[in-house]
């Protein structure tokens, strides 16, 4: 890959740069860390290859808390550059994972390296890509060095699967309801009291749209919480598709999802099974309406568009008799509470109001047609 040392110009001095990395932050603050160690033990290699003319750059390459899967690291990036402008001439580090653990991202190295010809050397392995035994060598250790990688990855993935079918929590943000304390869903009394409102109001309603409108009147949003860099997240009005997926979230009564698997959870559900059954049916009756097209055969014409005479909103909504599908506008009153609704709230059969209000455009047209 690169000029044999022999081959080399003699007298010719060798800029060497020694490149560290760590993959966690933990200990990083201590006084003498990873990073220091490596450093040490690389400066230490160049200082014993002086009598070949090595010397170290004063330029320091150190990333620290970063995954050696990936070449996007700050400190390598500025090393790769350094490469290219012909700034060094030999890469020095502890160990060849610390370099990369992706033969991809070493095939990439390896092709910048060539075409500088510059060389590198791992210090604790005692091998350099000056000769064809050393390249051979690297190869082989970057092969383990991936194969364990994947190997820690599909451990995780087992602990995670195997966490889940015992119920327990695995991390990310809490649902709205819930705070996570020593690792496990605690409930949060206020929150809790939303969420059975949010499940109740649609029990009642059977409309996610509606509910949308209600909640927003009642001013119930989002959970709001701040990520560890202190990033305000949430706190604003729920949208649809978050009281889609709130309303057919399991944690809610009680239970833990993997691969579509529920397991109970160690988590103290918030809604009891009835309430849950009830609004699951309403949601499935929904989605299968919506499947089969009948609100697409039978379509609310004047959805958003009609107030009743206190300026109230009419909103779509129907009722099935005998098989039989009735549908209405009906005033938002007397949808959220029937029995305490004002006198003057409606409720106004859809095809008539529709053939009502289509006549009047139709002779309103022909009218405009027929003055021109």
């Amino acid at each position: 890959m690169n000029k044999p040392a022999a081959s080399r110009p003699a007298g010719k001095r060798f800029r060497c740069a020694s490149y560290t990395r760590k993959s966690s932050e933990e200990g990083l603050e201590q006084e003498f860390n990873s990073l220091q160690a490596q450093r040490e033990a690389c400066e230490a290699f160049i200082k014993s290859q002086r009598h070949e003319n090595w010397i170290g750059v004063a330029q320091g390459y150190d990333d620290g808390g970063l995954s050696g899967g990936t070449m996007e690291r700050p400190a390598l990036q500025q090393l790769l550059a350094d490469i290219n402008n012909g700034e060094v001439d030999i890469v020095v580090y502890y160990k060849v994972d610390r370099l990369t653990r992706s033969l991809a991202d070493f095939a990439k190295m390896v092709e910048i390296f060539d075409t500088q010809g510059v060389s590198f050397v791992s210090v604790a392995q005692q091998f350099n890509t000056t000769t064809s035994t050393g390249r051979l060598t690297l190869n082989v250790l970057l092969s383990f060095a991936q194969f364990e990688r994947e190997i820690t990855g599909e451990r995780i993935r087992d602990k995670i699967a195997a966490s889940k079918k015992k119920g327990m929590w695995m991390g990310g943000v809490p649902p709205l309801g819930y705070e996570c304390r020593d690792h496990k869903l605690i409930i949060v009394p206020s929150e809790a009291e939303a969420v059975r409102d949010i499940f109740q109001r649609y029990a009642r309603l059977g409309s996610v749209r509606l509910l949308q409108v209600e909640l927003d009147t009642a001013g119930i949003h989002s959970k709001a919480w701040v990520s560890t860099s202190g990033r305000h997240w949430g706190g604003k009005p729920l949208a649809r598709g978050a009281l889609y997926l709130m309303l057919q979230n399991p944690i809610y009564r009680g239970c833990i999802v993997h691969k579509d698997q529920h397991y109970p959870g160690e988590h103290e559900p918030i809604i009891d099974e009835a309430l849950w059954q009830a609004v699951q049916t309403k949601l499935g009756g929904n989605a299968v309406e919506r499947s089969t097209g009948e609100r697409m055969a039978d379509p609310s014409l004047l959805a958003g568009l009609l107030y009743d005479g206190q300026g109230h909103r009419m909103s779509p909504n129907h009722a099935v008799k005998k098989g039989m599908r009735y549908r209405y506008y009906v005033s938002l009153p007397l949808i959220r509470n029937s029995r305490q609704a004002a006198p003057e709230a409606l409720r106004i059969a859809a095809g008539e109001i529709e053939r009502v209000v289509l006549s009047s455009i139709r002779r309103a047209i022909l009218r405009s047609r027929m003055a021109h």
